[in-house]
């Protein structure tokens, strides 16, 4: 590794002279930057107060409460049934869409009250 000498360079100095011209600014840079956004972001939230104040406080996509689910009497084992009601499970003793149709075939009735239609 060669020795350096004593003298530094002139792309040293103005390289040192520069940073710390650069490290200076970039401090004030960089405060200023945050306190325009902090003075942009509490625009734009009081403006989304003071929309959200003349709605009447109702979010833009309507309610979030889940309608409560309506009382089932009559169930269909088809492609689109979803969940298996509880009167289905009761009165077949079988938790899953798939053993009710493999038991009792597909588009099978069940009706609230009433016996289990007939098997296959």
């Amino acid at each position: 590794m060669p020795r350096r000498s004593g003298h530094a360079s002139a792309d040293e100095v103005i390289l040192q002279a520069v940073e710390a011209i650069v490290q200076r600014a970039s401090v004030g840079i960089s405060r200023a930057i945050s306190e325009i956004l902090a003075a942009r972001i509490d625009e734009e939230l009081k403006a989304q107060v003071a929309k959200a104040l003349a709605r009447g406080g109702r979010s833009r996509k309507g309610s979030t409460r889940a309608a409560p689910r309506a009382e089932l009497s009559r169930w269909v084992a088809d492609r689109r049934a979803r969940r298996v009601p509880n009167f289905v499970i009761e009165q077949t003793g079988l938790k899953t869409k798939k053993a009710i149709v493999a038991k009792f075939g597909d588009n099978a009735a069940f009706e609230k009250g009433k016996p289990a239609p007939k098997g296959k």
